[in-house]
């Protein structure tokens, strides 16, 4: 792991935090790294339920992409090519939450889409500058933001750089609520801890159920989710929450 990449377990949740404040969370090669080896730590661990990624301090979810590292590629290939920080966020298993606070720029809006649910403190602001600087996003931005906010609205993030406050994110559907900053990583527990306390296979294959869905046909989506709504249903879970509805109490999953 790096400084730079901080890990840690409360209850069922995990809370990844990007610790470089000084350089508004910009990524680093060596960070990118840590945050693949987060990602396999939490993927392989069954009492993580629900993973939270933040960044460190007042100003900055992540800025993206350190650009001072970017001529250290010795060819626009291998900066292709690279391990990438957007790539292991979306590689995790368990549900995911962003707590965006302040800056979403660049290759930092990536990673918080790479999540499956955004929440912005109040002085969050989201950006795709890298037109302003000769190129353009290479972690998902185009496709995620279309989905995100339209065809039309991502056109104009991409297309200018220029950046939007929380309140538009919301409008738009970028994220999904707002909150102050100083109760934003509190309430991403919250509602990781919500996720966490169901049934985790459910919870696991709803996140590749609705990424399925952004790809397939409707007709395929759909014969897809019965697929795994017969596999779920096929897990002891699935019986205990029967068997607690029947009894009236709360289920106790065991992610079998």
């Amino acid at each position: 792991m790096s400084d730079n990449i901080l890990v840690e377990r409360d209850g069922f949740v995990g809370v990844i935090t990007i610790n470089r404040p000084e350089k508004l969370n910009a990524m680093t090669p060596e960070m990118a790294a840590a945050l693949v080896a987060a990602v396999t730590e939490f993927n392989g661990d069954d009492a993580i339920r629900a993973v939270v990624l933040t960044g460190a301090g007042e100003k900055a979810f992540s800025a993206g992409s350190d650009i001072r590292t970017l001529d250290d590629y010795d060819s626009a290939w291998n900066f292709r090519n690279r391990p990438d920080y957007c790539d292991a966020i979306r590689a995790l298993l368990k549900p995911s939450i962003a707590a965006i606070n302040g800056y979403a720029f660049g290759g930092g809006l990536e990673t918080a889409m790479a999540c499956d649910i955004r929440i912005a403190s109040d002085n969050a602001s989201f950006a795709a500058p890298e037109i302003k600087l000769g190129w353009i996003g290479g972690g998902g931005m185009a496709v995620n933001l279309a989905h995100a906010v339209g065809p039309s609205n991502a056109a104009l993030m991409i297309m200018t750089g220029d950046p939007i406050d929380a309140a538009t994110a919301e409008r738009w559907g970028l994220v999904s609520r707002i909150v102050p900053r100083a109760e934003l990583l509190a309430e991403a527990k919250r509602l990781a801890t919500t996720i966490a306390a169901r049934a985790p296979i459910a919870a696991e294959t709803a996140k590749l159920n609705l990424r399925a869905a952004w790809e397939l046909s409707i007709a395929n989506a759909i014969s897809y989710e019965r697929d795994l709504q017969a596999i779920c249903f096929a897990t002891e879970d699935a019986t205990e929450g029967r068997a607690a509805f029947k009894e009236k109490r709360t289920p106790v999953f065991k992610r079998r």
